[in-house]
């Protein structure tokens, strides 16, 4: 039984194969992209089962999306071939210097139209974490109330709710959706999220502020605060703060980092780690997305991670 329960759209994403404006781009490449299958595989990798839920249309990029994530060994099961809408895709412009911008296709796509119905109670069964992201509830009226649903089912079993908001404001569209990530944002057991988005939901930016605020108001049990190149900030309630410091990486491009995060520090938690050393498996996992141009291929497996919590140099020849 998958032990981690993930839910939300995933694209295929085409990559050009050089820097610049798209308008002179000829030459892409195909890879997938969605921040909850990026967790889901982060997690795979790590050697913790793991499942993801969604609908996508019945076409090629469909069969693609199903295949790539079943075989980084994610379960597929609860999600949905939809014979009536497509399946999304996004395109995204590279620049010098690491800016990505991303151009979505994905309105009306088969993610979109998620609904509750499309969850099966009996999904849920021997899971310990549903993860969710603040994406999937403003796609459309039907995503939030499939997001809502899975929460409920998720809280009637038992199963701690896991959230980063991982806030797009190109698929917001008001107060509604802010109002939204604010709520799961303080009904989630965890919370994973960046300094900019504490600061867009709640008007806070200091470290000790944004803890004072989810543990305040939230239910809250476990955060984890990510600062890109300054590290991150892991707390559990009536705990102590504890930096974890960046780990070394060269970056080639930072989309995927905070679910490479969000997938090590839930590993670490689930497997009974320290607090400190589930910080630290998250800072690794989404240092060494950022040395890859897709999302998630930079993911480390168990041995690695391993490894280098270990302080162990790695071989390459």
């Amino acid at each position: 039984m998958p032990k981690v329960i993930t839910l939300g759209e995933s694209m295929v994403v085409f990559t050009p194969d050089n820097y610049g404006a798209l308008r002179y781009e000829n030459q892409f490449r195909a890879r997938l992209a969605g921040a909850e299958s990026n967790t889901a595989i982060g997690l795979a990798k790590l050697g913790l089962e793991s499942s993801w839920m969604s609908r996508v249309g019945n076409d090629e990029f469909g069969h693609y999306v199903l295949n790539m994530i079943r075989a980084e060994g994610v379960d597929t099961k609860g999600t949905v071939i939809d014979p009536e809408h497509r399946t999304g895709i996004m395109f995204k412009q590279r620049e010098y210097g690491g800016e990505t911008t991303v151009f979505y296709y994905r309105e009306n796509s088969a993610a979109s139209c998620m609904c509750p119905e499309d969850l099966k109670p009996e999904w849920f069964v021997g899971a310990d974490i549903l993860h969710l992201t603040g994406i999937t509830p403003v796609l459309s009226d039907t995503c939030r109330a499939t997001v809502l649903e899975a929460v409920r089912m998720a809280k009637e079993q038992g199963i701690k709710f896991s959230f980063d908001p991982n806030v797009r404001k190109k698929l917001m569209h008001g107060q509604k959706d802010i109002d939204t990530l604010r709520s799961l944002t303080l009904d989630a057991d965890i919370v994973m999220l960046g300094v900019d988005e504490a600061d867009f939901l709640f008007g806070v930016r200091e470290i000790d502020d944004i803890l004072h605020v989810l543990f305040k108001q939230g239910k809250a049990q476990y955060i984890a605060i990510k600062d890109g190149g300054n590290g991150a900030v892991v707390s559990e309630r009536d705990g102590a703060a504890l930096r974890i410091p960046p780990y070394p990486c060269k970056p080639l491009e930072t989309v995927g980092a905070g679910d490479g995060f969000n997938a090590g520090f839930l590993a670490g938690l689930l497997t009974g780690r320290s607090l400190e050393e589930a910080g630290r498996m998250g800072g690794i996992a989404g240092a060494l997305a950022t040395q890859t141009t897709g999302d998630m291929e930079g993911y480390p497996d168990a041995d690695r991670m391993e490894r280098l919590l270990a302080g162990q140099a790695e071989v390459y020849r």
